[in-house]
């Protein structure tokens, strides 16, 4: 019996269609305002230029690493390992205090598609429980300001994981084992959804689950004889027909 859904975030559930923006210079408002933090913390803080190249190095390099080894970076650590190579004192930092200055949140020209409330409150209303796998490298906390303000967090009450806190990315097995964990259940009562072939759709099936490709407009995906989902959406509303067929009955028990 069909029990729960475990949705990927990024261009599953927020679109990021619209947004074409450098990556840095969505991070330079947090860095200087991180930088602010540490002008008020610190005699002699370093300088903001330095701050912000020393910082950029270190991210493409924990990103690069993380192509290879699937070790998730970690935004926090990130920020601690630049202000260290920087000359701070260790003891002078204090981790949710460097992340509450950086000050993360919603992302500009990023929407939640229009299909995902109304879908989610559907299979909510059905029964289903919900749980969330991110490879973001913003710890959960920081990704929770971001979905309050999309309006998600209330469909996500407990079971959400960034690869950030977990240590390792999709399709890691073990990410997908933790939020199985947390729902306690067995794979063949859950189904996955995202929109990238590897990560989500291999790495879910590879626990054992099902997966369902989201194709965006914007984002289509590209598929390979290696990587077959079990189904393709383009909108959640399309979901409960492709429910109906491998769960028959799921809208009567689910949650049961």
């Amino acid at each position: 019996m069909l029990k729960a859904i475990i949705f990927d975030l990024d261009d599953t559930l927020i679109d990021w269609g619209d947004f074409f923006d450098e990556w840095e210079d969505i991070e330079n408002p947090h860095l200087e305002k991180t930088h602010i933090y540490l002008e008020n913390l610190l005699d002699t803080p370093p300088s903001l230029a330095d701050l912000k190249k020393e910082y950029s190095k270190r991210t493409r390099n924990a990103w690069s690493h993380a192509h290879n080894t699937l070790i998730a970076p970690n935004l926090g650590r990130t920020l601690t390992e630049t202000l260290i190579a920087l000359g701070v004192d260790e003891a002078l930092l204090e981790l949710d205090a460097l992340l509450k200055a950086y000050d993360w949140g919603k992302i500009p020209h990023t929407t939640v598609f229009p299909d995902v409330i109304p879908g989610l409150t559907h299979l909510r209303d059905a029964g289903l429980r919900f749980g969330l796998v991110t490879n973001a490298f913003q710890p959960m906390a920081l990704r929770d300001v971001e979905m309050a303000e999309h309006g998600l967090l209330e469909f996500f009450p407990s079971c959400r994981f960034s690869a950030a806190d977990h240590g390792y990315l999709k399709p890691h097995p073990s990410i997908f084992t933790k939020a199985l964990d947390c729902l306690g259940l067995e794979p063949e009562e859950v189904v996955f959804i995202g929109d990238n072939p590897i990560a989500d759709i291999a790495g879910a099936q590879a626990a054992g689950m099902r997966a369902v490709l989201r194709v965006t407009v914007s984002r289509k995906p590209l598929l390979s004889d290696t990587v077959i989902p079990d189904a393709a959406i383009k909108s959640l509303q399309e979901l409960p027909d492709i429910l109906d067929q491998w769960y028959p009955g799921w809208t009567n028990g689910a949650g049961a």
